[in-house]
């Protein structure tokens, strides 16, 4: 586990793809596709399946236009996170770091990951079914033979984002022409699918489902996940560039979302047409429905096809679900795991709830748990929306590029419906709980949590308001009288020690010391090892880490030393502050330049506590540059 010294998202492909290249035609947009397409993939991964089949064979073409609605909320929501990541270069859980005090942070982490989790049960489930309905295996040996897509995942990290994103596009076409044959098969009446397009009530049952729907369409993840893959393009940073960026990226959007609109109703008009046409209305399971397509299809192909087509939506959904994972540890926290490390607790948090579900229930209840976990994804939703909307309508940040109040009034609608949505749904389920006998301990746990997920809503939600209002009425303070000016005499300038930690940040740093000093002073470049062996070895440490940062530290210097100027090197190890005040001290360095992320209020205690320990340790002045 490392600490991550960029700010930039998922930096091993960070603007690995240039756009900026002159292009002609169709290729021009070619540059831009892809980010969407791995976002897509969690439309139409196992969980949508469950709810798809579950609503349309108990209620026929009824929820098609939950569907649809979900739909236009992914295209809008969607839009909104590439809009962020495109302007602001910052990913979702990083806004949010740079906002929100550490405890509401700590939370929405937490809530971001329960819905990673959620969404990779589904994918476990989903793979694990499909292996079942294709060889016969059981489910609890496909459960467990899911981990082995971990190195799947790093072949494909390996050879960059445009092949992991050719891969996904290979298995959304896979998928998608599979439920094409299968509709093909099934022969429904166009007439009969265009009335589910039209709203209509919904009773508790089919709002449980429309709910788990929504949560199936409209993921968390997704919008963390979004903001941080359209930054794997490299964009022009003038203002048509940015503009052509978000008008391809939503054409990108349009294109793939759409796609995973089409499976999902492809799904429920096959349940509608195969089952609630035959009475099969109490087909819930995904075993169920491949079990009895051959029967009323006619043909062995059908099943093949939907097994073939439930495998490609888990493997594909997989990939990007560990990205998301990535996305929301080095955001919220700045920690960054192994690749394979995270992938692997990742599946294993997802195997376990799976496991222990198929050996104390049986495989009956596999299905249920599908359903379960996009319900839970849905209850989440709010917590990524709300901080999102809020984001891109900061004109100070955003500039010109924030939303338009049309925009705006959409985004709070959705938003609105959401949350409705969910507090009917848990208002349901917790009235029924606590009619029900005995469960005290899940009682307890709920009784607990509302008031904690109440505060946590307000403070996400009003927040970034009130700092806005107070800041708009904020009052200059009055000044005390003009200070006499009689000794302007500073020792002058001998030595600066720059503070170093191999980021973009450090040509920014040294530019600054060496814009302060000429070549006139002599420069003490700096840098602490955080390596575990240095933690325990201090100056005896040799690890890797160890090496390749001296070997950094020598690289600057003997480039400096070709232009003229006058340069040592210091490596400190164990304590970060303390390791910098000694260096600094025992050079005799008469200014200190160190990097500042920007953090504020709270933040600054959290992650900032470097350079306030630092400064007031020193007698000398320090120069922070914000990087």
């Amino acid at each position: 586990m490392n600490r991550v010294q960029t700010d930039q998202s998922l930096s091993e492909v960070h603007e690995s793809v240039d756009t900026t290249t002159p292009r002609k035609g169709w290729k021009r947009i070619l540059a831009y596709i892809g980010p969407a397409y791995l976002v897509s993939v969690g439309y139409m991964d196992p969980g949508n399946w469950a709810t798809d089949l579950q609503g349309g064979s108990r209620f026929g073409y009824q929820l098609i236009w939950v569907l649809l609605m979900s739909n236009l909320m992914a295209l809008l929501l969607q839009g909104l996170s590439a809009r962020l990541g495109i302007v602001r270069r910052r990913d979702l859980a990083q806004a949010n770091r740079e906002t929100y005090p550490p405890l509401v942070n700590f939370c929405l982490y937490i809530l971001a990951e329960l819905a990673i989790a959620a969404t990779d049960l589904a994918e476990v489930l989903g793979m694990a079914i499909g292996i079942n309905l294709l060889t016969g295996l059981p489910l609890i040996w496909g459960t467990v033979i899911t981990l082995l897509d971990t190195f799947l995942f790093l072949l494909l990290q390996r050879y960059g984002i445009r092949k992991m994103e050719a891969f996904i596009i290979a298995l959304v076409a896979t998928i998608g022409c599979s439920f094409l044959v299968e509709l093909f098969l099934a022969e429904p009446h166009l007439e009969e699918v265009v009335t589910g397009l039209v709203p209509s009530a919904l009773d508790n049952d089919a709002l449980y489902i429309a709910v788990g729907i929504i949560g199936a369409t409209v993921m968390p993840h997704n919008l963390y996940l979004h903001s941080a893959l359209v930054q794997t393009r490299k964009i022009s940073d003038d203002k048509p560039g940015i503009w052509r960026a978000i008008r391809y990226n939503l054409i990108d959007s349009f294109i793939a979302l759409n796609s995973a609109f089409f499976v999902n109703t492809a799904i429920m008009v096959l349940a509608a047409a195969v089952f609630f046409k035959t009475g099969n209305t109490q087909v819930a399971r995904i075993e169920d429905a491949h079990r009895l397509l051959q029967p009323l299809l006619g043909t062995r192909l059908a099943p093949v096809l939907f097994a073939v087509a439930l495998i490609a939506a888990g493997q594909s959904s997989t990939v990007t679900g560990t990205l998301a994972g990535q996305i929301v540890m080095e955001g919220y926290l700045r920690l960054r795991l192994n690749p394979w490390l995270r992938r692997l607790l990742t599946r294993l948090i997802a195997i376990i709830p799976a496991v222990v579900v198929i050996l104390i229930y049986g495989e009956g209840k596999v299905d249920d748990l599908l359903v379960l976990s996009q319900v839970i994804l849905s209850l989440q939703l709010g917590f990524a929306v709300i901080p999102l909307i809020h984001f891109v309508s900061d004109k100070e940040t955003m500039g010109e590029f924030a939303i338009s109040w049309r925009i705006k009034v959409l985004a709070w609608l959705v938003a609105l419906i959401l949350v409705i949505l969910n507090v009917k749904l848990v208002a349901e389920e917790t009235t029924q709980l606590f009619h029900s006998e005995g469960l005290w301990i899940w009682k307890i746990l709920v009784a607990l949590a509302i008031p904690g997920f109440t505060w946590l809503f307000l403070i996400m939600t009003f927040q970034p308001l009130v700092r806005k209002y107070k800041a708009r009425r904020q009052v200059p303070p009055m000044h005390g009288d003009v200070a006499n000016l009689r000794n302007l005499v500073v020792k002058p300038t001998e030595r600066i020690a720059v503070s170093l930690d191999f980021s973009i940040a450090d040509e920014k740093l040294i530019a600054h010391a060496v814009t302060q000093g000429k070549k006139s002073v002599h420069y003490i470049l700096l840098h602490v090892v955080e390596s575990v062996s240095a933690s325990y070895l201090g100056s005896a440490s040799d690890d890797d880490e160890t090496r390749r940062d001296r070997n950094r530290l020598e690289a600057y210097a003997h480039q400096l030393r070709d232009m003229g100027y006058h340069v040592e090197t210091a490596l400190g190890y164990r304590s970060r502050v303390n390791e910098i005040i000694r260096i600094v001290k025992d050079s005799k360095a008469d200014l200190l330049v160190m990097g500042a992320h920007r953090h504020s209020g709270l933040k600054d205690y959290l992650f900032g506590e470097t350079i306030e320990d630092v400064r007031h340790a020193l007698p000398i002045p320090v120069l922070i540059v914000n990087v």
